[in-house]
This record gives C-alpha cells, structure tokens and sequence, in this order.
C-alpha cells in the first residue's frame, strides 16, 4: 500500500525531488508526468530538460527501474496511491489580481482531472508554491462528487535553491508537511514522513497545520529577498560615501543574530519564486485589509527594481552618456549560477534598457544561452532590435570588440577568466562593471580596466 508515486509536473521542483524520493526509495514505484511531450521526451534522453549538478547521475541512475517519465497522465493517476502536485502557479497577467496574485488555472486543471481519474482514496500532495488556504479550495473541489472517494490533502513545500537542488534535497534544513488537524490528516502525514525518514532525519522533518505550511513558503521566500534588498539598499549608500559594502557586510554578518547569509551586494534577486511569492503575500494582505504589512513587502521588490534602474544610470553616466552603438558585454543570463534558469533574470531587464539605450549587447553563459535565445524571441522590444543582441558561448569572443563587460551571473568560470587576454581585445577606453563582486578589482585596475563594482568605490583612470 501507498507505494505508487504520481507527480504531476516535470518542471524544477518535480523532477529533482522525484528522483531524490526515487534513489532514497528503492521499493517505490516513481513516475513523474506532464502534458509537454518536450519536456518529457528530454527527462528520458541523455540531455535533461533543467541543469542542476549531479541531477544527471541521479537520473540515470534510477531511470527505467522506479523511476519513469510519460505524458499519460491519466494512467497515472488511476495507478497511484500517493500524487504530488507540482504544476506552475505563475502570477497572474489578467483579470483581478493581475501582476500579483497566484495564477491557479493550472493547479485547479490538475484537481479536476484528479478527480475525474481517481478509482479509489489518495493522499494529494500540494508541491506548488500555493496562496495560503489553498488547500481548502483543493478538497472541496475533490470531493465535489460526492463518490465515496476519499482524498487527504498534505502540504509539502519545497525549499531547494536552483543550483544546489540536490545538494538541498539530500541534506535539507527541513522538511515541513502540514496536514488537517484530523485522524485522517495526521495518518496520511504519517505515510508522507515515513517516505522522507528514508534519507532525512527525523528531527529535520516539521509537521504543522496545513495553513501555517502553505504560509511558510511564501514567508521563507519573502524573508530572503529581503535580506538581499536590505544589503543591496545599503550598497547605492557606500558609493555615494566611499564606504565598502563588502566591508560592511562582513562586520555585520559576524553579529549572531543577523549572520552573513544572503549578505552579498548585485543586481539584484531573480528566479522563479522570490518576486512572485513577494507579489502573492502583498496581494492577500491587502485582500485581508493589511495594506501597511503589504507596503513592506512590496519595498522588497521595489529596492530590487531600483538595483537594477541604478546600475544601467551608473554604467550611462560613466561611459560619457551615451551607450548607442557602443558594444556591451553581459558575463551570463542565468538569474544565478549552476542553472540554465533565466526567469525573472536581472540580465533580462538590464539587456531590455540597453537596447533601449541603442546599445549592441553580447550575451554569453555556460548553460543559459538556449533559454535566453527563446526568451529575447519572445520579448517585443528584443524582436525590434534583433541585429543588436549576440549570443555566443565563448566569453573571450563576445567580449572582442566590446566597450564594457558587465557580470551578470556569479559563475566561477568568470572569477577564471585571463582577464588580460580580455582587455588586449576590447575598445579603449575598457569599462568593467562587476554587478556580483566576484572579481579581484584592484588586479582589473592594474591590467587598464576602469572598474565600478557594486557597492565599493570605483577604480578609474580618468
């Protein structure tokens, strides 16, 4: 009993926590299910559809013996005991609540197709990030047949970091799994710890209310975006003073009660939960009358927008101002190292204000350039200036000929890269714009670079 695992949804979240429970859990039958025949097609090839270190070994490891991927999502369901749901929840682009609230389209498909598949009583897994009470809105729909089908309905969100994503699920912090406070809510809680109690230790795994679950995703979220607003905030205040944000980081991260945790001054947050978690929590707490609390967290995004508004002034005003037909170089399109995920990059944005600016931008990246191809193709304003954007995956050939390099992704290889070789092959004069301080600034300076970190002093020849 309750050995077949359905999760519907193959995306970032699914496929890496299934082949976790999968490698963890031999005598579990796996399968992971999604109506993109693509992306399907790719979780069964030698080329997964999502990078993530040691994803790949994970995968092949298990593929074809309990772990399996298919588009029969129907099949699936009829045949599990367990189904995670882990279906995208974007924000809402239409209709009330547009550019904050949860688009939940998606998520009440898979309830009613749940519903219209199930044979016999299952344990439902909310693994979509979900606005709280969410799943209350889950059980009515489930048992709005009336069948003598019996769904418990468990919420189990996921706290892995794109990047680190096995890393995180080998090891996590925690596991939370919030449940109705019932017999039948806390059996089926049960079930869920005793799968997770195969790798993780019993002390990691938090059980709750299934309300304050669904809510501490969002706040999780929410907390650490703010950290990264906080410092990036106090960074425009250090170039204004000659102050070293860095410095400034380190004195403070030594003090206990803060740590030096998401201290590291950009461009700021990107990625596919922080703004939309951020825009989900103020958008329910202005529906409950909360607008003061909702301000706060909106200055979270706002402080993240402005980060990057000021570092396309800062590189204007620098280079003369003007950046028409000059050449910019962007180190990465990834909204963070070891992954090809570009949603909500801030490359995005700062590559749309350059094009803005009648500038020719060269992107290149270790493993974000296909993403980044279809996204441009996507964006109007990238459309009208296609023969202004370059993609290439050598950085020494896309910074050949450039006026300025801006890092954009804190990939080691960037940190590795012969700078000097670099500068011999850009116009004169070269301006380097570092928006994830990975590099040696004052080593830069000497090569010739004229070299504007991100919260330090600059280092300027002229």
């Amino acid at each position: 009993m309750n050995k077949n695992i359905l999760c519907i949804g193959a995306g970032y979240v699914g496929g890496p926590t299934m082949a976790m429970i999968a490698d963890s859990c031999p005598d579990y039958k796996i399968t992971v299910v999604d109506i993109n025949q693509a992306r399907i097609a790719a979780w069964n090839s030698d080329h997964l559809p999502i990078y993530e270190p040691g994803l790949d070994e994970l995968v092949k490891k298990n593929r074809g013996k309990n772990l399996f991927f298919n588009t029969d999502i129907e099949k699936g369901i009829r045949s599990s005991d367990i189904i995670f749901v882990s279906v995208n929840t974007p924000t809402k682009s239409f209709g009330n609540g547009a550019g904050m609230a949860a688009d939940l389209q998606y998520w009440e498909k898979t309830a009613r197709l749940i519903l219209e598949n199930a044979r016999n009583s299952k344990i439902v897994i909310e693994k979509s990030t979900l606005p709280v009470r969410t799943a209350l809105a889950m059980e009515r729909i489930l048992h709005s047949k009336n069948n003598g089908i019996h769904f418990d309905v468990l919420s189990n969100p996921e706290f892995l970091a794109e990047g680190s994503a096995i890393k995180d699920l080998k090891n996590p912090d925690r596991v939370l799994i919030g449940a109705r406070d019932s017999i039948r809510g806390h059996r089926a809680q049960k079930i869920l710890v005793d799968i997770y109690a195969h790798w993780v230790q019993r002390d990691r795994i938090l059980t709750t209310n299934i309300w304050s679950s669904e809510l501490s995703k969002l706040v999780a979220n929410a907390f650490l975006a703010q950290r990264i607003s906080s410092i990036n905030s106090i960074s425009a205040f250090c170039e204004k003073t000659d102050a070293d944000i860095s410095e400034v980081a380190r004195a403070i991260g030594m003090d206990r009660r803060i740590s030096n945790k998401f201290l590291n001054a950009s461009i700021g947050f990107g990625g596919s939960c922080f703004k939309k978690d951020i825009l989900n929590l103020v958008y329910l707490c202005r529906y409950y009358g909360l607008d003061t609390v909702a301000d706060y967290w909106e200055g979270v995004i706002k402080i993240n927008d402005y980060q990057q508004k000021r570092f396309i002034t800062n590189m204007l005003s620098v280079m003369f101002n003007t950046l028409a037909d000059k050449r910019i170089c962007l180190l990465g399109f990834a909204f963070k190292a070891n992954t090809g995920d570009i949603r909500e990059s801030p490359a995005i944005n700062i590559t749309k204000r350059l094009l803005e600016e009648h500038a020719h931008v060269v992107i290149t990246d270790p493993q974000a350039l296909e993403n980044a191809r279809i996204d441009l193709q996507k964006c109007q304003y990238a459309r009208k200036s296609g023969d202004k954007i370059t993609l290439t995956e050598d950085p020494y050939e896309a910074a050949k000929g450039c006026d300025a390099i801006a890092i954009m992704t804190e990939w080691d290889v960037y940190a590795k890269l012969n700078y000097k070789k670099i500068y011999s092959a850009m116009n004169k004069p070269a301006f380097l714009f570092d928006g994830r301080n990975i590099l040696d600034h004052k080593k830069c300076f000497k090569i010739g670079f004229n070299v504007y970190p991100t919260g330090k002093p600059p280092l300027v020849h002229f």
